[in-house]
């Protein structure tokens, strides 16, 4: 008796895993600033909240209270993400003006 497969298992597409997020100890955060910088390992994103609403004053108090750290590839990812994300927000919403907030 021969076998007839040929190696049609090693050959067959591969199939995505499946994906389940975890969402029991997720926290949620406003921020309305975001700085940026980056060194050849990693990219670093700081969030916080600008309560400053007079824009008269010499000095602006910033808390930052979120830092997120990423390689270069998960950065990436994330910025292509994110104008797929704003690209679907226009389409739906209009253009947004820089220097704009709600």
């Amino acid at each position: 008796m021969s076998d007839n497969n040929n190696g049609s298992a090693a050959t067959a597409a591969p199939t995505a895993p499946k994906v389940s997020f975890d969402t029991s100890n997720l926290k949620s955060s406003y921020a309305n600033v975001c700085t940026m910088n980056s060194t050849r390992e990693e990219v670093v994103l700081n969030f916080g909240l600008n309560q400053s609403w007079e824009r008269s004053a010499d000095s602006v108090q910033i808390e930052l209270n979120n830092r997120i750290i990423l390689s270069p590839f998960a950065a990436q990812r994330m910025a292509d993400m994110l104008a797929k994300l704003l690209g679907e927000y226009k389409a739906r919403y209009g253009e947004i003006k820089s220097g704009e907030q709600a």
